[in-house]
């Protein structure tokens, strides 16, 4: 990580210095730069995408307009640099695939309206047939990915944002490859911001020796660390076909709290089992398909399907968002069900740095009388982050929702439940970065039993942490300014 904030500060330095040369060079460029500016200011002022992210840019344009042109056109696009063809080519056959087998579910009442729009948006929809189950812990979450690994007879589809070396990686690696070795097809995709330490161009060599087909998400390029926006943020693990996991859980240890740099490290996973397998079992093969090379692609989708007749435990809507679109399809989720909530929402997210829009939902809901409780992290990962999500306690107290941080250390799960009847368990932040620049994925759950057990074990995380009560702070003025500025880079933290 040391190197990495280097490059960083040499890409800043060498910023920096561009612009200080724009700006004292020849007349003309610095008036092309101002040109370029002008026009770059109409495109984003006309942009539909958040306030928030085009008022950032809009400011930066204005303060540097010999050169916020370039820099918005540098870093402002939050398409990444690979051609997105090959995505675009991999999601309408995902559609077509899913067309094939979609379940009507027209009269599902309040939740048909969220299931029409998120097929609409992502090809995505309901499946019954499908027993879920919940985790309220990575240690528990780990240990049924174990156990399913080492019972995998065709193949194990594994995707992190973070792999890291350590016990958690160790006992992962010596399943899969001895998984590998008995003739099961292991392939494994780790993004390469969050697994740069691990995933070096030897050490997938060293895997391929083992049988296990790892690729890099977005990878690295030295100097050129600005433009690495977009990230794998998703956690799926596809089992045969079978059985898939996903939620907050990467691989390192402090997710099973086998170090603990944050106190006790609480999370939260979901495991489903039937046919809504098929849903996560399309994402992981798309983004395989969409960055490997040619001769590593996969070919016959239909092969990796598996049904079993489970019985139905109400519905489930597997989901994956991503950047590439213009639809914000996991902040919309998010709303809808804040919109559509009657009795209580209870949410985990270790970062709050929500858009106008979601703040404007929970504001709404609590007004309504909904009991709207938001618990994040007492012991925070990145402080400045913390103290950005803190300045944003002030819009919820203002509408009577309840904040509360967990005591023991850093709560990491992303999920919300509601009036007994709806919940999401996924990767999806409250955060720009989440909602906006990442791959992300999820589990809509609906009338299932299991969303209880994501009650209750809301209910007992609240327990253990602390209500943030409205306070008056000192230096008033001083912080307000200091949290304004921090607002005003929110998008990109």
């Amino acid at each position: 990580m040391n190197a990495m904030l280097l490059l960083l500060f040499l890409q800043l330095v060498a910023l920096v210095t561009f612009a200080g040369w724009v700006m004292t060079s020849s007349a003309v460029i610095y008036y092309a730069g101002i040109f370029l500016s002008v026009l770059v200011f109409s495109f984003v002022l006309k942009k539909d995408e958040a306030s928030v992210y085009k008022i950032t840019w809009l400011i930066l344009i204005l303060v540097f307009p010999s050169v916020g042109g370039v820099f918005y056109l540098l870093f402002g696009n939050k398409r990444p640099l690979r051609d997105i063809t090959a995505h675009m080519k991999e999601h309408a056959l995902i559609a077509k695939i899913l067309d094939a087998d979609v379940l009507k579910y027209e009269n599902e009442g309040r939740i048909a309206g969220l299931m029409k729009y998120i097929r609409g948006a992502s090809s995505f929809h309901a499946y019954g047939g499908t027993q879920s189950k919940y985790f309220a812990t990575g240690e528990e979450m780990f240990v049924e990915m174990i156990r399913e690994i080492r019972a995998a007879e065709r193949f194990i589809f594994l995707e992190s944002y973070i792999v890291k070396s350590g016990e958690m990686w160790d006992g992962l690696l010596d399943a899969l490859a001895e998984r590998a070795e008995a003739g099961v097809e292991v392939r494994l995709i780790a993004d390469h911001f969050g697994s740069h330490k691990l995933f070096t161009h030897r050490y997938l060599k060293k895997l391929r020796a083992k049988k296990i087909y790892a690729l890099r998400f977005n990878q690295m390029i030295p100097f050129m660390l600005f433009f690495m926006n977009n990230r794998d943020h998703r956690k799926i693990l596809v089992v045969d076909g079978k059985s898939a996991f996903t939620g907050g859980i990467n691989v390192a240890d402090e997710y099973i709290n086998l170090i603990k740099p944050f106190g006790i490290w609480k999370d939260t996973g979901i495991k489903l089992r039937g046919d809504a397998v098929w849903s996560f079992t399309l994402m992981f093969m798309e983004m395989w398909n969409m960055i490997c090379s040619p001769n590593e692609r996969i070919g016959d989708y239909e092969r990796y399907k598996f049904s079993e007749g489970m019985l139905s435990d109400g519905l489930v809507i597997p989901y994956g968002d991503t950047p590439l679109d213009n639809e914000q399809l996991g902040e919309n989720v998010y709303v809808d069900i804040l919109n559509q909530a009657e009795d209580y929402v209870y949410i985990f997210t270790p970062y709050f740095i929500a858009s106008e829009k979601l703040i404007g939902a929970f504001q709404l809901a609590a007004k309504r009388g909904v009991d709207v409780r938001i618990v994040t992290p007492g012991i925070p990962d990145k402080k400045l982050v913390y103290r950005l999500t803190r300045s944003y306690y002030r819009y919820m107290h203002q509408a009577g929702v309840k904040i509360y941080e967990y005591s023991p250390g850093f709560l990491h799960g992303k999920s919300i439940v509601c009036d007994d009847k709806i919940a999401v368990v996924g990767t999806i932040n409250f955060d720009y970065r989440s909602l906006y620049l990442n791959f992300e994925c999820a589990a809509l759950l609906y009338n299932c039993s299991v969303i209880k057990s994501i009650r209750d074990d809301a209910l007992r995380t609240i327990n253990e942490s602390r209500e943030v009560a409205p306070v008056a702070e000192k230096f008033r003025m001083f912080n307000d300014l200091f949290d304004a500025f921090l607002h005003l880079f929110a998008p990109v933290m």
